[in-house]
């Protein structure tokens, strides 16, 4: 059973309820019969009844609850709580109701905040700011994390690097150029969103273009230092760096390169060092080796939502619910 099989099989066992707003987009609808034939999770649609008909023409999605903000008797509710949240902004009840009829991932997320679903994917045809800005405004971040975070979990086909080819890559979709504290807080998530998808210890591994003092220069020194906040913060967690990425993940390189670190040659959790490399990397690893890309998926909102590649297939989408779903599991 390959690893996204697994995550639907978690997701399947405890059935929670996602909303997906981008009702506009056809991948919506695809992905939508997809998850409900296979029983993944309950989905709900934002939009009116009219609308959905029509853009899933040909499509089976009779199991999905539809939401229509503007009939809605949870409508002025949400209207209520968004002018309350966002008071201190000068939001106005009007204001308020304009952005939930017509802004469909705000009425999402308000979903999600008055405990009507569990959580919510977008992305397909909206940018990761558009995804992310009424999670914070609304969401806010989760008790005790430092950063709002994403990943890629990546799939490698016949692959003996990481845990059978299943790797955490990290920041590759949110944070442009994290300082040292900033780092070490992603890499603290990152270890956790591994450990709760993968169900294996995470091996967390700070990559650079230095593997321990190879290269001087300030962008080692700001690995470095986030190594040291990280392991200093977390103790007990299996980190270190600074490491080129062959280091990390060849047992024979990172014996040679770094003898004796219990990390080198042995990662499945490769923190970049800013988003330049992540995205590169990850879109590397997707295209040239074919694997199976998921994300990005968020880590430290205060509830589950994720955003989606805009470039994402409707199978893409299936795959990044049932990932939301667990982590709805593990609120």
């Amino acid at each position: 059973m390959g690893f996204i099989d697994v995550i639907k099989a978690r997701a399947k066992a405890n059935k929670k309820v996602i909303v997906l707003p981008e009702t506009e987009d056809r991948r919506t609808y695809e992905a939508t019969a997809q998850i409900l034939k296979e029983g993944i999770a309950d989905i709900v649609l934002v939009g009116s009844e009219e609308a959905i008909k029509k853009g899933s023409e040909g499509l089976d999605i009779s199991g999905a609850i539809i939401v229509d903000p503007a009939t809605s008797d949870k409508t002025q509710g949400y209207i209520d709580k968004l002018v309350e949240l966002r008071s201190k902004k000068g939001m106005t009840p009007e204001q308020a109701k304009d952005i939930l009829l017509n802004q469909y991932l705000y009425y999402g997320v308000m979903m999600v905040k008055m405990g009507d679903a569990d959580g919510m994917v977008s992305g397909a045809c909206h940018s990761t700011a558009d995804t992310l800005r009424p999670c914070l405004q609304i969401l806010k971040t989760k008790p005790g994390t430092k950063l709002v975070s994403a990943f890629f979990l990546m799939v490698v086909p016949d692959c003996e690097y990481g845990a059978n080819g299943t790797f955490v890559f990290a920041d590759s979709g949110l944070n442009q150029n994290p300082n040292p504290e900033e780092l070490a807080a992603i890499a603290a998530s990152s270890a956790e969103s591994f450990r709760l998808l993968v169900e294996e210890e995470p091996v967390v591994a700070m990559l650079s273009h230095s593997t321990k003092g190879s290269a001087k220069h300030a962008d080692v020194d700001k690995v470095l230092e986030a190594t040291r906040i990280a392991k200093e913060q977390n103790p007990g967690l299996k980190l270190d760096g600074e490491f080129q990425l062959d280091a990390a993940i060849v047992p024979s390189v990172g014996a040679s390169k770094a003898p004796g670190s219990e990390v080198a040659g042995k990662a499945n959790t490769l923190i970049f060092p800013d988003l330049d490399a992540g995205n590169i990397g990850y879109k590397l690893v997707q295209r040239l080796a074919k694997a199976e890309a998921y994300g990005p998926v968020t880590q430290g909102i205060a509830k589950p939502v994720n955003d989606l590649s805009r470039g994402c297939s409707a199978e893409d989408i299936v795959g990044v619910v049932a990932i939301t779903a667990v982590q709805c599991q593990a609120e």
